[in-house]
């Protein structure tokens, strides 16, 4: 998947590059923090908003942005999408928020079969107090978002879903759903393609029953999600076959009455896919802060 991801990008922006960094209007700080859960620590990126460094006292809303599988907390800044996202600020097309990506590696944002990898405990007891206290990050959960690509679409709808007081949206490209787990003897190609994307955070051998429990579809049918702002796309000829778990958990959310958009557009799993529409799911996320802080501002 990083494979095509940056070959797509390349193509897609070769011509603007220069351009793009002599008007750059926002600014990546690349630092780490330290885990006493992980027992490491972790590196992450934040993407400052134009106004960050002038008006000293402003807060910001604040988006955790997950990256795929084979990825790491750079792929904003090596794959030309922070140029894309300074773009939209420079011309006014998207509102300003901080924007942090965290490297996840290969564990789903979840808690491993193992246990030996508690990435979610991590990311929610010691990342996100970490980081909000280091940013000027907005408090209250309607301006906190959380999305991701692939991977990290899985891990956003999981982790969202699970503590959706937490979060006042979460988004996703492409993400890693599912609709029917292959048979682990199946010899069909593009079954076990699906296998090996998952990885072992899921337990070596697979386990499918630890699969369903952290499956975002799965949470979906009895979390309680009034409230969450949902929005998820995927490519109708993804590689992976991730658009029938998406259209499953669009059938769910809408059998539940969940508002959610949703959308089913042309394309495969690649990151000329995820540029041509993270636009449309940033600017998802800043109208849902948007609306969290007019709502704040008509009760005081």
């Amino acid at each position: 998947m990083n494979k095509i991801w940056r070959a797509g990008v390349a193509a897609l922006l070769m011509s603007c590059v220069g351009c793009a960094l002599a008007r750059a209007t926002g600014r990546a700080e690349c630092v780490s923090l330290p885990s006493k859960i992980l027992e490491r620590t972790v590196p992450y990126c934040a993407l400052l908003p134009p106004g960050y460094d002038t008006e000293k006292t402003r807060r910001y809303p604040i988006l955790y942005l997950l990256h795929g599988l084979g990825d790491n907390e750079q792929f904003l800044v090596h794959s030309g999408g922070m140029n894309l996202i300074e773009d939209l600020w420079e011309q006014h097309d998207l509102g300003e928020f901080l924007i942090v990506t965290p490297a996840g590696s290969a564990s789903f944002y979840i808690n491993s079969r193992d246990g030996e990898r508690r990435y979610e405990d991590f990311f929610l007891q010691e990342f996100m107090p970490g980081v909000e206290k280091r940013y000027r990050a907005r408090a209250g959960r309607g301006t906190r978002g959380i999305a991701g690509i692939s991977m990290g679409g899985y891990g956003a709808l999981h982790i969202a879903f699970r503590h959706p007081q937490l979060f006042g949206a979460v988004g996703a490209h492409s993400a890693a759903l599912i609709e029917k787990m292959p048979n682990m003897s199946a010899q069909n190609s593009r079954q076990l393609n699906r296998l090996r994307v998952l990885g072992d955070a899921f337990g070596s051998p697979f386990d499918a029953a630890f699969w369903n429990q952290n499956d975002p579809v799965t949470i979906a049918r009895t979390a309680n999600l009034p409230g969450l702002k949902i929005y998820f796309d995927c490519g109708s000829e993804d590689d992976y076959g991730f658009d029938a778990g998406a259209e499953a958990l669009d059938k769910l959310l809408t059998a539940r009455h969940v508002p959610h958009e949703f959308h089913l557009y042309p394309g495969g799993h690649n990151w000329s896919y995820f540029a041509e529409h993270l636009p449309a799911l940033l600017e998802f996320e800043f109208r849902a802060f948007e609306s969290a802080v007019g709502r704040a501002s008509a009760s005081n």
